[in-house]
């Protein structure tokens, strides 16, 4: 699912919101919720999951066409922790055969 599908989902579940205003209620708490995480908060949203950043440390990567090691800095990356109820709502999905495109 889109953002954008996301907002026009919500858009016909709550009827009596005009469309313009979901979008800005959308991309206003992802905006909030990124500039959290920048600051370096953690986000939890009970039943659903939390948000924070882990620290990935400095290492020596590789140039994929030279060949060459390449010093990488250490960095903060976003982290998803699921919770219990969404745990427990995604182990009964079955997952989709996989197309013969994707097998390929």
């Amino acid at each position: 699912m889109t953002k954008s599908e996301l907002i026009e989902i919500l858009a016909r579940r709550q009827s009596h919101l005009k469309a313009e205003d979901v979008d800005l209620a959308v991309k206003s708490l992802l905006e909030m919720m990124g500039g959290a995480l920048a600051s370096g908060e953690r986000i939890e949203i009970r039943g659903f999951g939390s948000f924070s950043l882990h620290y990935r440390p400095p290492r020596v990567g590789r140039n994929p066409k030279t060949g060459d090691s390449v010093a990488l800095p250490g960095k903060h990356v976003p982290h998803f922790k699921p919770g219990k109820e969404l745990r427990e709502k995604v182990s009964a999905v079955q997952p989709a055969p996989a197309s013969a495109d994707e097998s390929a």
